[in-house]
């Protein structure tokens, strides 16, 4: 069984969507602390023909904080749907990336880590996905340990003999500490994938929105094959 992990982010990248349907049970890390400046509560979109970001406002966001325990302020929904509406309604799938972003945005949950799973779901629905969903803080026992050493626990209670992280976290993980227990490690890291937005010069790595905006349903699923494993 694989088993994939990652905090809860906002609209994410395609490479988000390639881990989490490569994975059999993937975990929202609901109760890991909030990142500032991260991708929890924001992610890039097009103004024009330059990235800008789409922002969740935070109540008294800390990095002390769990994700779980952080709320969002009330969320201005004509005004995010204008912005989006502005730069991308001459897009060939305009109307099924509004349509999803008017999904997510109405949810009345504020709640950050909550919200954001509601989020997930909703993407993950439009693209197919069968992956399972869990939140880590229902997983009780491991709180306090260390970064891989609550990877290790959750493989082991989940029944997981494959732990698939993002290309990112290589520097994160050694392969031989996995293997001695019994657990093997990937890494996912997404190819370079394009499409045309519009007559722009192409941008890389914008939401998920940016990809389904511009490509029909069955393009972007097939865009999540198009990743290479690294295996110890």
């Amino acid at each position: 069984m694989k088993l994939s992990a990652n905090q809860p982010y906002f609209i994410p990248y395609i490479g988000y969507w390639q881990l989490i349907k490569n994975a059999d049970i993937f975990l929202i890390c609901d109760d890991y602390n909030y990142i500032k400046g991260g991708w929890i509560n924001r992610n890039r979109v097009l103004n024009g023909k330059e990235p800008i970001y789409c922002n969740l406002s935070l109540d008294k966001a800390s990095q002390n904080k769990m994700i779980n325990e952080t709320f969002i302020k009330d969320i201005d929904i004509e005004k995010q749907l204008r912005s989006l509406e502005c730069t991308y309604r001459k897009a060939p799938n305009f109307e099924e990336g509004y349509k999803l972003m008017e999904t997510i945005l109405s949810c009345p949950e504020r709640n950050l880590a909550y919200f954001l799973e509601n989020s997930i779901k909703v993407i993950a629905e439009y693209l197919g996905l069968k992956t399972q969903f869990k939140r880590t803080s229902e997983i009780e026992g491991n709180a306090l340990l260390k970064r891989e050493y609550r990877i290790y626990d959750f493989c082991q209670k989940l029944g997981a003999d494959t732990y698939i992280n993002a290309i990112g976290g290589m520097e994160l993980y050694d392969f031989n500490e996995f293997k001695q227990r019994n657990i093997k490690l990937e890494f996912l890291k997404t190819n370079d994938i394009t499409y045309k937005q519009f007559d722009n010069d192409f941008i890389e790595s914008l939401s998920i929105i940016d990809v389904i905006m511009f490509n029909k349903r069955e393009e972007v699923i097939k865009m999540l094959d198009d990743f290479t494993i690294v295996e110890g």
